[in-house]
């Protein structure tokens, strides 16, 4: 506002479409943001504006002839033969060892970095069939995830049952500081062989992925584990590849080669 309009406020009912898309070229602009984080910034003006209308203090929407050409980037996930290389690579620093467990672990489950920081032991509990799942809630939306633990999973869970620090504080797991967390994750597959960059929020996208989709998990199952609320965000996540697209049209093509 200063820059175009010379003031710092502005009245609400000055608003319109002129200052809309004039914000969003000042973002991708001056501000050299991306045109999904300009997305996001406008996302967020959106929302107070909505808020205006609500209140009447905004006869018209500014937003009704606006509309973001920003793309979402293609979402980056493990292979499982990839994810399998990392699991079961002999690593001989233990820091790195540590990382990669969390990472493989929050691969089979989808929880997050914070989600399994903070995760304690009671958390852990029988669930309908019988077997261990996770009982626990996101830190980020405060929305519960219940999930059956896979063998993978479970088999990490047991290699720190007797660690220390977990036994004192009640963990599951021995997760190291926030800081660092990317550049030994980075180091450790580096070593295993893996090209791609790897992330902690990349485990989420290769549970949904790989793990869980491409083996024939519903998405809205896989909605449910991952905590979100609504579907379309489990659609960002999870990517349908064309060998999942491959095995459906086979058990159709099955189908009508039976009639």
């Amino acid at each position: 506002m200063q820059k175009e309009y010379g003031k710092l406020d502005l009245e609400i009912s000055q608003l319109n479409h002129a200052f809309i898309t004039g914000f969003e070229f000042y973002l991708k602009t001056d501000c050299k943001c991306s045109g999904v984080s300009a997305a996001k910034y406008i996302k967020q003006l959106k929302k107070i504006v909505n808020h205006c209308i609500a209140n009447s203090w905004l006869k018209q929407n500014p937003f009704v002839n606006f509309k973001s050409t920003a793309k979402a980037k293609e979402r980056t996930y493990l292979t499982q033969h990839e994810l399998d290389t990392i699991a079961n690579k002999q690593l001989t620093i233990e820091r790195l060892v540590q990382v990669r467990d969390i990472f493989v672990f929050c691969c089979y489950t989808g929880l997050s970095y914070a989600d399994v920081k903070k995760l304690k032991r009671n958390e852990i509990g029988v669930g309908v069939d019988g077997e261990q799942w996770i009982f626990t809630s996101r830190q980020k939306t405060d929305t519960s995830s219940r999930i059956p633990l896979l063998p993978s999973a479970l088999a990490i869970l047991n290699r720190y049952q007797d660690h220390p620090q977990c036994e004192n504080r009640g963990l599951l797991l021995q997760v190291l500081s926030k800081q660092n967390k990317n550049a030994y994750l980075q180091e450790a597959a580096d070593i295993s062989g893996i090209i791609k960059h790897l992330t902690f929020h990349l485990a989420r996208h290769t549970f949904a992925t790989t793990v869980t989709l491409s083996n024939g998990v519903p998405m809205e199952t896989v909605s449910k584990m991952l905590g979100h609320k609504i579907l379309k965000t489990t659609q960002h996540y999870a990517k349908i590849l064309d060998v999942k697209v491959s095995q459906d049209m086979a058990q159709l093509k099955h189908k009508y080669t039976t009639i």
